[in-house]
C-alpha cells in the first residue's frame, strides 16, 4: 500500500470489503454509526455496526403515492435511494426535552435546564449520505447556525457529527436533484464520500478527519480508468433523472400567481395530513408543548416537530389565516421554492421527491409548478 497520508481532495480506491475497516475506525474513534437498513419494508436511517445491517443487494421503486422494495441479485451496496427518514431524524429529533421542573415538597418547584451543555452530545458517523441530503444539512445549517440565533442543540449534535457519503448512480423516479444543483454527486460538506463501482469503491477525502479515519484502511490510488469510471456514472445519473423542475422563474413565478386556479384545485386532493413536510429534509416547523405527570409534581417542556398543514398552525388571535386546504399547500409550495430563498437565501427544497413518493394521494410538486407555468405561458 502507499502512503496512507490521504489527503483532502485526494481520491483513492477502496475495496467494497475494507468498508468494514472504516466502520471499525470511526467506532474506535467513539462514533455511534447511524446508516441505512430495512425495516418494516422500508429503508431507514438506524444505529448499525457492520455492513451486513446495510441493504446490500436492494432497490428501492418509487413513484408519487408509492414505495416498495425489490431485491437484486448483483450485491451492490448502495442501488436505493432515500427513504421516508432523513438525517434531521438525529440532527432535529421530531421530540425533544427542553426543560423540565419537579416540586421540591416545599412548595415550590426545581426547574433543570436539558440544555447540550449539561450532557455531552451524541457523536454520529452518518453512512450514506446522498448529495440531495448533504445540502438539506447545510440548508438547516443556515436555519440553525447562521442567523442571529442559534440552536445550541443542533449545534452540539451537528458539530460532532462524522459524514460518509454515496454519490446517487441509480437516481429513483420521484428524484429532480439535478435540477436543484443538490446532485447527484456529494459536492461537498462530506469528511469522504464514496461512489460505488463494479466491484470498489472511489473515495474521495473531503477533511483531515476523514483522512485520518481512513488511515487505517487498505487503499490505493485511483487510476485514470476508475475515475472516469466514475465520471460517467455521475452524467449518466444526472440526464436519467426521474423528474425536472424548471427553476429559472422561480420564485416570481409563484409570486404572481397566488391566486391561480390550481391552487384550488391541488386543494380538493391534498389530504392536509402533513406526510410531506414530515419527510422533508430541510423542514422545521415546530410547536412547544407542556407535559406534566397525573400527580402534579412533575412537567416537561418538549420541542415537538409540527406542520403548516395543521389547521392550528396559523391560528392567531382573532382567527386561522389559512382555514382551507388549499391556503396551506399554496404556503408549503411558496414557501419552500420561494421565500425561503428571500429568507435564507437558498432554495427549500433540494430534489430529494421524499414529498412526492410519500404523499398519499401521489401530489407531486413539480407537475404542479409544471401546470401554473404552462397556463401563464399559453
Amino acid at each position: 500500500m502507499e502512503d496512507r497520508n490521504a489527503a483532502p481532495g485526494k481520491q483513492v480506491i477502496m475495496a467494497k470489503a475494507a468498508l468494514q475497516d472504516l466502520f471499525e475506525a470511526l467506532q474506535s474513534a467513539g462514533y455511534t454509526l447511524v446508516g441505512p437498513t430495512m425495516e418494516q419494508e422500508a429503508i431507514v436511517y438506524e444505529e448499525i455496526g457492520h455492513i451486513d445491517d446495510l441493504p446490500v443487494g436492494w432497490r428501492d421503486e418509487q413513484e408519487a403515492g408509492r414505495y416498495r422494495l425489490m431485491q437484486r441479485d448483483d450485491g451492490r451496496f448502495f442501488s436505493f435511494v432515500v427513504g421516508p427518514q432523513s438525517w434531521k431524524k438525529y440532527l432535529y429529533p421530531s421530540s425533544l426535552t427542553l426543560s423540565s421542573a419537579t416540586a421540591n415538597g416545599n412548595g415550590a418547584f426545581e426547574v433543570a435546564s436539558h440544555s447540550p451543555a449539561a450532557q455531552e452530545a451524541p457523536r454520529y458517523a452518518f453512512i450514506g449520505v446522498r448529495g440531495c441530503e448533504m445540502a438539506a444539512i447545510a440548508v438547516q445549517d443556515r436555519v440553525f447556525l447562521e442567523g442571529p440565533y442559534v440552536d445550541p442543540h443542533y449545534k452540539a449534535v451537528r458539530e460532532r457529527a462524522f459524514l460518509l457519503g454515496v454519490d446517487c448512480t441509480e437516481p429513483g423516479a420521484t428524484c429532480f436533484c439535478a435540477s436543484m444543483g443538490t446532485g447527484p454527486a456529494c459536492r461537498s460538506g462530506c469528511d469522504l464520500s464514496l461512489t460505488e463501482l463494479e466491484g470498489s469503491f472511489l473515495v474521495t477525502v473531503g477533511s483531515e478527519l476523514g483522512a485520518e479515519m481512513l488511515a487505517g484502511c487498505d487503499w490505493r490510488a485511483a487510476g485514470a480508468f476508475e475515475l472516469d469510471q466514475a465520471r460517467r456514472l455521475m452524467a449518466a445519473a444526472e440526464a436519467n433523472m426521474g423528474r425536472v423542475l424548471h427553476t429559472d422563474d422561480l420564485p416570481d413565478l409563484l409570486y404572481h400567481n397566488l391566486d391561480h386556479p390550481r391552487w384550488d384545485e391541488v386543494g380538493e386532493r391534498c389530504l392536509s395530513c402533513t406526510n410531506c413536510t414530515m419527510v422533508c429534509p430541510t423542514c422545521f416547523c415546530h410547536t412547544v408543548q407542556d407535559v406534566s405527570d397525573l400527580s402534579g409534581q412533575h412537567t416537561e417542556r418538549i420541542r415537538v416537530w409540527d406542520s403548516c398543514f395543521n389547521p392550528d398552525f396559523s391560528y392567531v388571535f382573532g382567527g386561522n389565516l389559512r382555514p382551507t386546504i388549499c391556503s396551506r399547500y399554496r404556503q408549503w409550495l411558496t414557501h419552500k421554492l420561494a421565500s425561503w430563498i428571500d429568507q435564507f437565501g437558498t432554495s427549500g427544497c433540494v430534489g430529494c421527491g421524499r414529498c412526492i413518493t410519500w404523499c398519499p394521494v401521489g401530489i407531486d410538486l413539480t407537475a404542479e409548478v409544471a401546470a401554473i407555468r404552462a397556463t401563464v405561458e399559453a
